[in-house]
């Protein structure tokens, strides 16, 4: 299934596409696609719907997160060893894990924000994993049997911010700074995470291409190595990781992010995100 949240913050409703690319409504068949849904089956029960007899809706709607009520976003750093290397950082041993807050979490078409003080934006196209069911000491080859789908994430980053200490979260943090979306797509759509087909674009231009199948730590062994060190919750997110050709790997100079750049990125049969970049309109000190 393609399922997906539509309607303004606050007032979502949930979704499904249908064979035919048409957007459907759920709302008769689930209030909501939360954490919890995913927990007690309710999303795995809408397997059984057939998606034509659901309202149509527009395709102008807003792509909410596709899953209400996510935990935290675990991030897996360096993850790609092409991009380790335009990083000039060292090739992992083992996983680099990170944390991005939930505030961070934004729509698949919303507008990435640019921090008052933010002078490196920067982007990175990620596949994300969508855990279904709690998670604790899990064996690899056990692992994606508590994958509920997959979703494609911008990993928007300020470098300047990231590397004014060793932790990498303050660069990670802001509002808008994670989207997902715009589908949760079940993982028996997509039977092979280590295939998937990846790619950005900044205005136009090819910036990121990768696939998956190049992750130096596969989607099952990340879920079994975060499952030792904290539980993992129904609707939390893992963020795998990006290929190279972000802005900071750029030669010879990186372009960062600015008021008005598009950025679109994808990843094979999970969906298309668009943002333009916006001028921080709120309060500063």
């Amino acid at each position: 299934m393609k399922l997906f949240r539509h309607g303004q913050p606050g007032s979502e409703r949930p979704g499904m596409l249908d064979g035919h690319g048409r957007l459907r409504d759920l709302s008769a068949h689930l209030p909501d696609i939360t954490a919890q849904a995913l927990a007690d089956g309710s999303v795995a029960a809408l397997a059984g719907i057939d998606p034509r007899q659901l309202p149509e809706l527009p395709y102008d709607v807003r792509y909410a997160p596709p899953v209400a009520g996510i935990g935290k976003l675990v991030a897996i750093g360096l993850n790609y060893r092409d991009h380790a290397e335009e990083a000039d950082l060292p090739i992992p041993t083992e996983p680099v894990v990170f944390f991005k807050p939930t505030t961070a979490i934004s729509g698949a078409d919303d507008p990435i924000v640019k921090p008052p003080h933010a002078t490196r934006l920067d982007w990175e196209v990620e596949l994300g994993v969508v855990i279904g069911k709690r998670a604790s000491y899990v064996t690899e080859d056990r692992a994606l049997d508590y994958v509920a789908g997959y979703c494609v994430v911008n990993d928007v980053t300020d470098r300047g911010f990231q590397f004014q200490s060793s932790q990498w979260d303050k660069g990670k943090s802001a509002d808008t700074f994670g989207p997902l979306g715009p589908w949760l797509v079940t993982r028996d759509e997509v039977p092979d995470p280590q295939g998937l087909a990846m790619w950005l674009d900044v205005n136009g231009q090819r910036r990121q291409t990768g696939n998956t199948a190049t992750m130096i730590f596969g989607v099952a062994h990340l879920v079994a190595y975060c499952s030792r060190y904290m539980t993992l919750e129904p609707g939390d997110v893992i963020c795998t990781g990006t290929p190279p050709g972000v802005s900071m790997g750029m030669k010879p100079e990186p372009q960062w992010l600015k008021e008005g750049d598009e950025v679109v990125l994808s990843i094979a049969g999970l969906g298309v995100q668009h943002h333009v970049v916006t001028a921080f309109e709120g309060p500063r000190d």
